[in-house]
């Protein structure tokens, strides 16, 4: 019995238990009510969302932290923990007011101190906050509820900065934790957004805990995204760690959990033919998946050795190992950014639109490469992860390389590939990751297309040509300017090979029916849920 007909026929068990069982009790029928279960896409290894980009551990970070702005579904920076903000005639000055009521969950008043602090903290660890450092002349509050800053020229996106969805985004914390070192891991968890979190609950690997904080004073306007107002409607969500998918199913189909985030495509015509489960897709604007090399090191160092990799990949065997059968899911995407979005282009991409083994032989003989065995860090606690990490290994054996296979957990991966040390030592060659469609419409917030060295993604590119069309996309004058300068930027992103586009897909997410309110977008929006 192969893997997915094994797992299909596993999580089907879960489908007689949700059609019987005893009655709950009234008193625990009206406390389940008031608890959301959820299964998240990975364990919470971690929990610090400047330090680090995984999507998991901004998506526990929506519930704890607030921003300053959020982006709606138009993506449209709105406004969220600020009340107004004026900027000088010459863009050069930009200040912001806090809106009132606003409180940490120790009860102390959010300020500008505590606001200031954290987009420090911030802006040392993201792109877009590290163009504004660049022309930064002062960040300073003017009193508690207000604050300053001023460039030395204009920063016309300083709101989309601001209200992004992308890792990191503006997470606020008391001062006092945003005094950590960007580039260490604080220790102490404490926002001022609508959820606390229990962290003497938290069990990594296994549990994660959320209580409404019954002080938060949600925005009047409806919830839309990362904006508007975040009305928390139950009294408690746990996250319960449940890296086998068929073990997820059944506990989705028996109602042990409420909501999944990520079911695995080929368990879902089990999940919809159960009455008490519903499906959809989890985000129209999909997810783009990623070989991310290590631009620092022999073998990756050498783009030729990229080009190898790009010549011999096939990214049909990426995404059917991902999706499975349904062709609905998935496409080919010789491009970095998102199908269908007004700045899609496939200038440079003819490199993924046919497989290429031969060429990819002798791009690698021409390299020099020597035998270094390719350290491929594997997360097997995630679907999407464990099987690209498959076709790896096997695609990197067909040209000749030699792969040093490492299977390990997400939490590992996201700790690990932020090591400067060589492969050999500690350190890693490559990893699988996927990027939200949503984070790749355009440069601003997609922080893996960059390519400024040391200041890059994990990988660390350095690739001039790049980073100049990343400027001159800014700088546009018009979406004709927009366009050129994306295409120009994707031709050179390929030819150089900032990171492997494995291709573009679809996933799901499923809820039980007695929930309202599951809506779809880039992370899963606990505001506005109930559970009947």
């Amino acid at each position: 019995m192969d893997r997915r007909t094994f797992l299909k026929t596993a999580a089907g068990t879960g489908a007689l238990a949700a059609s019987g069982g005893l009655a709950m009790p009234a008193l625990a029928q009206s406390a389940a009510a008031k608890t959301l279960r959820f299964v998240p896409q990975a364990n919470l290894a971690n929990f610090d969302p400047i330090w680090g980009t995984q999507y998991v551990v901004r998506n526990a970070a929506a519930l704890v932290w607030d921003t300053v702005y959020g982006i709606d579904s138009k993506f449209q920076p709105q406004r969220q923990m600020v009340e107004s903000e004026t900027v000088s005639a010459d863009g050069l000055v930009w200040t912001f007011k806090l809106r009132p009521g606003l409180k940490f969950h120790d009860g102390a008043p959010v300020t500008s101190k505590d606001v200031v602090q954290s987009l420090k903290r911030w802006q040392a660890r993201d792109p877009m906050g590290l163009m504004i450092k660049a022309i930064e002349v002062e960040l300073a509050p003017v009193d508690d509820m207000s604050w300053k800053w001023t460039l030395s020229k204009p920063y016309p996106k300083m709101l989309l900065a601001l209200g992004k969805n992308n890792a990191p985004c503006t997470f606020i914390m008391p001062e006092r934790i945003a005094k950590t070192d960007p580039f260490q891991q604080i220790t102490e968890y404490i926002g001022s957004g609508p959820m606390k979190f229990v962290r003497n609950e938290w069990v990594p690997g296994a549990k994660a805990v959320f209580e409404k904080f019954t002080d938060y004073v949600p925005r009047s306007e409806p919830a839309d995204w990362l904006a508007g107002g975040k009305k928390i409607l139950v009294d408690r969500i746990e996250w319960v760690i449940i890296p086998d998918p068929a073990t997820a199913s059944a506990a989705l189909q028996n109602g042990e959990v409420d909501w999944w985030e990520t079911p695995l495509s080929d368990l879902v015509p089990v999940l919809k033919a159960n009455k008490n489960v519903k499906v959809d897709i989890g985000d129209p604007l999909g997810n783009i998946g990623a070989f991310r090399m290590n631009h620092l090191f022999p073998p990756f160092n050498n783009v030729k050795v990229r080009r190898a990799v790009m010549t011999a990949l096939n990214q049909e065997d990426y995404m059917r190992s991902i999706v499975g059968d349904d062709d609905k899911l998935w496409k080919n995407l010789p491009s970095y950014f998102t199908p269908g979005t007004p700045l899609y282009t496939e200038e440079g991409g003819d490199i993924l639109k046919q497989r290429n083994v031969a060429a990819a032989k002798k791009l690698l003989a021409e390299s020099g490469y020597n035998g270094e065995p390719v350290v491929c860090v594997v997360a097997q606690d995630m679907a999407a992860t464990k099987s690209m990490g498959d076709v790896t290994a096997e695609l990197l054996k067909s040209i000749g390389m030699k792969v040093d296979f490492v299977a390990t957990d997400w939490g590992t991966v996201g700790a690990r590939r932020a090591q400067k040390t060589p492969p050999g030592q500690g350190g890693w060659s490559m990893f699988h990751t996927w990027h939200a469609g949503a984070d790749c419409i355009n440069p601003a917030a997609y922080t893996a297309i960059r390519a400024n060295g040391d200041k890059a993604w994990f990988g660390w590119p350095n690739i001039p040509a790049v980073e100049t069309e990343v400027t001159n996309w800014f700088d546009a004058k018009d979406v004709a300017e927009e366009k050129a300068a994306i295409a120009k930027l994707n031709k050179a992103a390929m030819e150089e090979v900032v990171y492997a586009p494995t291709g573009f897909y679809l996933g799901y997410q499923a809820w039980r029916s007695n929930l309202s309110g599951v809506t779809s977008g880039p992370l899963p929006f606990f505001w506005g849920v109930s559970k009947a």
